[in-house]
């Protein structure tokens, strides 16, 4: 059965990111105030005056660029529109500032994962503002290793294809929907062979799968390339017997194949 979010869940999710994105702007932006303040507080030697000076142009300019990016984020989510000039910005408001926003949720006790899947969905909907006609040879699926069966001993990690599809995991599945599609897919073991894959296969988009830990650093790693990201289920715990609707996974491959982006 295919599964579906409310779009409620979605909004929530995405709107948790960009609070915490804008509290760490507001916090930079007044450790600046505070740093300015001190450069003319009585006392200060002229030397100390200008390195101080320097770290406070540095940080202005930083928040600049990120209430920039935040900004093209807002407009990019409220107007479903790529927004080309704000590319560069909208880098800097996510990538530097991230772990600012990871210590900022954890002073408040939010769940490090949840403000991953903000931080997912926040990234999906900004992909799928942009119009995709991509050949299927131009996508790239990445699944972890730990969606196979632990118990099978046909290992996937150097060829997918060693699967031999009997139904006890969903590699079946997945390898049936990418010969479908006539896309590539790969298995990742760890952002690393990730990279090389990637590296690889030179690919114009991917559909990734993971949890978020690993689909938070990879599209961070990937940027400015484009990934769709899904996350897999645990209900066994992590990397371990892992599942995947395969339906959400056609669902990204749709949009990056169809005529007019999945529009």
């Amino acid at each position: 059965m295919k599964v579906s979010i409310p779009y409620i869940q979605n909004y929530v999710r995405k709107r948790l990111f960009l609070g915490l994105l804008g509290g760490s702007l507001l916090l930079v932006g007044l450790f600046a105030f505070a740093l300015w303040y001190i450069i003319f507080y009585p006392g200060q030697s002229l030397m100390n005056q200008s390195l101080v000076l320097a770290l406070v142009l540095l940080l202005s300019v930083t928040v600049v660029l990120a209430a920039m990016g935040l900004a093209g984020i807002l407009l990019t989510l409220l107007a479903s529109k790529r927004l080309s000039f704000l590319q560069g910005p909208m880098r800097v408001g996510v990538n530097i500032f991230f772990p600012v926003i990871i210590g900022l949720g954890k002073l408040f006790k939010i769940d490090v994962d949840r403000i991953k899947r903000s931080f997912i969905e926040v990234n999906n909907q900004m992909v799928r503002a942009s119009v995709f006609r991509l050949a299927p040879e131009q996508l790239l699926v990445l699944v972890p290793h730990c969606l196979q069966n632990t118990e099978c001993p046909h290992k996937i990690t150097v060829k997918i294809d060693n699967c031999r599809r009997c139904g006890k995991c969903c590699i079946g599945n997945l390898l049936a929907l990418r010969d479908r599609c006539g896309v590539r897919m790969g298995v990742a073991t760890g952002g690393t062979l990730a990279r090389k894959l990637i590296k690889d296969y030179r690919p114009r988009a991917v559909v990734a799968v993971a949890c978020e830990r690993d689909l938070t650093s990879g599209i961070q790693d990937s940027n400015p390339l484009p990934v769709l990201g899904v996350t897999n289920e645990r209900p066994f715990g992590p990397c371990q017997n892992t599942f995947i609707d395969t339906g959400r996974v056609e669902d990204a491959l749709k949009f990056f194949l169809a005529r007019e982006g999945g529009r």
